[in-house]
C-alpha cells in the first residue's frame, strides 16, 4: 500500500539550494493519500530519496543530502537542482506559496484504530514532494536565510508574516544606474499611450445605484448616466473575466467508515493462510457432586470439538483512464481510496449485522418506548448471561432507534441526553454515534441495522445486545491492486480484504423481537 502525507519545511536557502524540513512526526495525527493516519515510532528509517514537485515523479526538483531521526519526528535537507523549475521551488518555499513537505510511502505493516485511523508500524521511504498545502494549515516556512541573485546583484531577506510577524523587505541596488538615452521628439510622440481614468463613482450601494438610475433615465443627468454605466461592468456582465477557484476539500454525503457493528463485537487478526480455520470449542465440561461417604463417584470428562469458520473475501472494483489518471489533481486518488475503503466498511459491517441476527436469540419485549426500552435491555442482559455465562457489555442500536432513545424523557426531563439529570440512566449525545444506556450497556450505533437481513429501522431487529466474547471480528489489512492498463485506456483499481465472524456462542447476543 501506497500513502502520502504532507509535513512543514523549515528554513530554505538559495545560496546554498537546500530546503530543510520535518518530512514525518511521529504518533501525531496527519492527513495522508488513505485517510487519518499516524507513525509508529522507529516506523520510518532514513534514506536517500529525490524531492519531487506535487507527487509527481517526472518533475524531480531536488534530492536529500541529510536525514535525522528522532522519538518525534524525522527532518531532512534537500539539494535543489540548478534548474528552472528548482529556482521556482525555492521562490515559492521562501514566499509561502508552496511550502510543504508530503512523504510517499510503502506501506509494509499496519493496524487500523477503532476511530478510523491507520496506524503505520513499518513503511519504506520511496520519495518526498513539496507541496502547496501540507497537513496543518499552520505548517510553514519558519526561516528563509538572506539570497542573493546573481543577475540583478539584488539582496533580498524575507520573514515569513503567518505568526502575524510584520514583513521587514530591505532592497539594495548596487548595480550601476543606467545611463538617460535622450530620443527625438518625433518618436517620443509617435509611441505615446494614450490614458483612460473612470470618474470617482458616487454609486455605493443599491439605494444609490437607484438614484443615479432614476435621474440618468427621468432627469437625464448626463454625469448620473455616466457613473450607471461604469457600475454597470461588475462580474455579471463580464464573467468570463472572474476566474472560479475551487476548494480541495471534497463533500461526501453519502458514505463514511463507520461499523457501528464490528466495534461492537471482539476482534481479532485473521490467520494469513487458508479460507478456514478452527477454534476449540468445549462441548462437555467434567462434574462435581455431593457424593456419600464410600459411594461411588459419577465418571465425568471433558471434550471439544472445533468450530470452523469461514474466511470471506469483500472486493471492490473502480474504473478510472490513463487521461483521468495523469490529469487530475492528487485529490482525485484519494478521493477515490477513500471512497473504496467507506463502501468496504458498509459491506463489512452489513455482514456482521446479517450473521448475527440470524444465529442470535429474540425477546418478546416491545422496545419502543421508555419503558419498554428498559424492559428490553434488562432481559436481554440476563438472556445473554443466561446462555454465554458472559455479560452483555455493548448494544447496538438503529439510527431510527437512537433518535428514539434520544428521545425518552421522565415529565420532560430527557433520560439519556441530559447534562446531570437526577433520574440520569445514561448518556447519549446527538452529535455521537457512541453512548451509555441503562442498564450500562456501552451504545453503538450502526446504519447496518436496517439495511441488512431481517432488520428495520425502528421495529423487529433493530437492537441487539450482545456479549463481545460470544462473537469476535476476524480481519486481515486491506489491499489495493492496480491492474494492467487495457487497449481502450482504462485502468481496473481493485480494493479487497478477508475477514471472518466467529459466532463462539450464537446466543451470546439477544436482538428485540416482537
Amino acid at each position: 500500500m501506497k500513502l502520502t502525507t504532507p509535513m512543514e519545511i523549515t528554513a530554505a536557502d538559495s545560496d546554498s539550494r537546500t530546503i530543510t524540513g520535518r518530512i514525518v512526526a511521529f504518533n501525531e495525527q496527519a492527513n495522508a493519500s488513505t485517510g487519518k493516519v499516524t507513525f509508529a515510532r522507529g516506523s520510518i528509517v532514513p534514506q536517500d530519496v529525490f524531492l519531487n514537485l506535487e507527487h509527481d515523479n517526472t518533475r524531480r526538483i531536488g534530492k536529500s543530502i541529510a536525514m535525522s531521526v528522532n522519538d518525534k519526528e524525522m527532518t531532512a535537507t534537500f539539494k535543489i537542482a540548478n534548474t528552472t523549475a528548482g529556482t521556482d521551488a525555492l521562490v515559492e518555499a521562501m514566499d509561502g506559496l508552496r511550502d510543504g513537505f508530503s512523504i510517499e510511502l510503502a506501506v509494509d505493516n499496519y493496524e487500523m484504530q477503532k476511530d478510523g485511523t491507520m496506524k503505520v508500524l513499518n513503511g519504506q521511504l520511496k520519495g518526498v514532494a513539496l507541496v502547496t498545502e501540507p497537513a496543518v494549515r499552520s505548517a510553514r516556512v519558519s526561516e528563509v536565510a538572506a539570497s542573493e541573485d546573481s543577475e540583478t546583484g539584488t539582496v533580498t531577506e524575507t520573514t515569513n508574516p503567518n505568526e502575524g510577524d510584520k514583513v521587514d523587505n530591505t532592497t539594495e541596488n548596487t548595480a550601476p544606474a543606467a545611463e538617460p538615452v535622450e530620443a527625438p521628439a518625433e518618436a517620443v510622440q509617435a509611441s505615446r499611450p494614450a490614458y483612460y481614468t473612470a470618474p470617482r463613482s458616487p454609486i455605493v450601494s443599491k439605494v444609490t445605484y437607484l438614484e443615479h438610475y432614476l435621474k440618468a433615465t427621468i432627469l437625464h443627468d448626463e454625469d448620473s448616466r455616466q457613473y450607471v454605466k461604469a457600475a454597470d461592468n461588475t462580474t455579471s456582465t463580464a464573467p468570463g473575466m472572474v476566474p472560479t477557484p475551487q476548494s480541495t476539500q471534497v463533500i461526501n454525503a453519502l458514505a463514511n467508515a463507520d461499523r457501528g457493528m464490528i466495534d461492537a463485537l471482539s476482534r481479532e487478526t485473521l490467520v494469513g493462510e487458508g479460507m478456514t480455520f478452527e477454534i476449540p470449542k468445549v462441548t462437555a465440561v467434567p462434574t462435581v457432586a455431593n457424593i456419600a461417604e464410600n459411594a461411588a463417584v459419577t465418571e465425568s470428562s471433558l471434550s471439544a470439538t472445533f468450530l470452523s469458520v469461514p474466511v470471506q473475501s469483500f472486493k471492490g472494483r473502480a474504473i478510472s483512464t490513463v487521461e483521468l489518471i495523469d490529469r487530475s489533481r492528487p485529490e482525485y486518488l484519494t478521493a477515490l481510496l477513500q471512497n473504496l475503503e467507506f463502501a468496504y466498511a458498509k459491506v463489512t459491517d452489513e455482514f456482521a449485522v446479517g450473521t448475527i441476527a440470524g444465529a442470535g436469540q429474540q425477546t418478546g419485549v416491545n422496545a419502543n418506548s421508555a419503558t419498554g426500552f428498559l424492559a428490553y435491555t434488562s432481559q436481554a442482559a440476563g438472556a445473554v448471561y443466561g446462555s454465554s455465562l458472559g455479560f452483555a457489555r455493548n448494544i447496538v442500536v438503529s439510527p431510527g432507534q437512537w433518535t428514539n432513545i434520544m428521545g425518552y424523557n421522565d415529565n420532560g426531563a430527557p433520560l439519556y441526553n441530559a447534562a446531570q439529570p437526577s433520574n440520569a440512566a445514561g448518556n447519549v449525545r446527538g452529535d455521537s454515534l457512541r453512548g451509555v444506556v441503562s442498564p450500562g450497556l456501552n451504545l453503538f450505533v450502526s446504519r447496518s441495522i436496517g439495511n441488512a437481513g431481517p432488520t428495520t429501522s425502528t421495529g423487529d431487529f433493530s437492537m441487539v445486545v450482545v456479549n463481545p466474547d460470544a462473537w469476535t471480528w476476524y480481519e486481515s489489512p486491506r489491499f489495493t491492486l492496480r491492474t494492467a492498463i487495457q487497449s481502450d485506456g482504462t485502468i481496473d483499481i481493485l480494493y479487497y480484504g478477508y475477514a471472518a465472524i466467529a459466532p463462539k456462542i450464537p446466543f451470546g447476543a439477544c436482538w428485540n423481537q416482537t
